[in-house]
């Protein structure tokens, strides 16, 4: 069951997540041949996204505006 392989191409990529994407609703048990399946399919999914997908850290000032913008105050407050 647990045939898994490293994930190296885009189609490798969306074969992962439409395997996993209906899990998440209801995540198998830990410890379970299936939880332990989701569970090696998300870690590989996520350094894959890491690798390809990479989301540059914020400028902290922009970050902290956005914050202040979220929560509705100004620079005076």
């Amino acid at each position: 069951m647990m045939d898994i392989r490293p994930i190296r191409t885009e189609a490798d990529y969306r074969a992962a997540l439409a395997e996993v994407a209906p899990l998440f609703d209801r995540e198998p048990e830990p410890g379970t041949p299936q939880g332990d399946r989701f569970d090696v399919l998300v870690t590989l999914i996520e350094t894959y996204e890491r690798q390809h997908f990479p989301i540059a850290a914020p400028d902290p000032i922009e970050a902290i505006r956005f914050r202040m913008e979220q929560q509705g105050t100004t620079l005076a407050d």
